[in-house]
């Protein structure tokens, strides 16, 4: 079972594994349709398209942030239409790092699914290797997924608010260092970050070629910016609770377990004028 990373030479001896699903989740934020538009022209043979928008996430209200989570069963739902079943060990990648693959990760957790693990190094890897692949539309066999809420925990923003000056809670911002510090916010109406939370850029988890770093290195790294708090005590969020979910997913491949998601994120917490925001 692979629970976090899966290589490339590992996918490539299951494709034909009828027990194994591929998931394309590759997204542009700036072009609603561009992830499925390079699905349409080329895949992991067998993979099925898995979009950020309207797969990974529910809908808006105004008050939930840009990329709430959908309702469990919905997700189930969608998780058997993709021939997803209880049994299915799960692999998804993109093109971006892993920060919508990890989207996908975190919410196969969320509902109760360990077997699921994002592809190191993702579509850029798999092609520098070449592997095959394919522009075959995937024609899965629907499956009934059972949903088990509660496998990874969430907070909401009434928690995190709760705790701003609690010592014992960190709350680790995945978003770049200038959007953390307020500048150049061009996806929020409003810059800055929640107050007492310390920032980690997600894709410093990567290393130069693209993939996770070694577990090591990235225990270190973390222990270095959390100091003595344990895993179970880190909440993590970003802009929307996608590229948190890269953070995530990081410390659990370090072996630091147990850490928390505030799927609002950002984008919820400043929909509501009176929390308060730090600059």
């Amino acid at each position: 079972m692979f629970n976090t990373l899966v290589g490339i030479e590992d996918l490539a001896s299951h494709l034909n594994d009828a027990d194994w699903v591929v998931c394309d989740c590759r997204h542009d934020p700036s072009d609603y349709e561009a992830g499925r538009r390079n699905f349409q022209e080329a895949h992991i043979p067998g993979a099925r398209f898995v979009h950020l928008d309207e797969d990974l996430s529910g809908p808006k209200t105004g008050t939930t942030g840009r990329h709430p989570l959908p309702h469990p069963r919905t997700f189930a739902l969608r998780l058997g239409a993709l021939g997803i079943d209880d049994t299915k060990q799960v692999v998804a990648y993109d093109a971006s790092g892993g920060c919508y693959a990890a989207r996908l990760w975190w919410m196969m957790r969320w509902v109760g699914h360990t077997r699921a693990a994002v592809l190191d190094g993702g579509w850029d890897a798999w092609q520098a290797a070449r592997q095959p692949i394919s522009a075959d539309p995937a024609s899965p066999q629907p499956a009934a997924y059972t949903s088990r809420p509660g496998g990874a925990p969430v907070v909401d923003a009434r928690f995190v608010a709760e705790h701003l000056h609690d010592k014992r809670i960190t709350v680790l911002d995945a978003r770049s260092p200038d959007r953390f510090r307020g500048e150049n916010e061009t996806l929020d109406p409003v810059g800055g970050h929640i107050p007492g939370a310390v920032n980690r850029f997600f894709k410093l988890n990567l290393a130069t070629d693209g993939r996770f770093k070694r577990p090591d290195e990235l225990k270190a790294a973390f222990s270095e910016v959390l100091g003595d708090s344990p895993a179970s005590q880190v909440v993590h969020q970003c802009g929307s609770g996608v590229t948190a979910c890269h953070n995530l997913l990081a410390m659990e491949h370090a072996g630091l377990n147990c850490s928390r998601l505030y799927p609002g994120s950002w984008s919820e917490w400043i929909s509501d004028r009176s929390r308060p925001v730090a600059r």
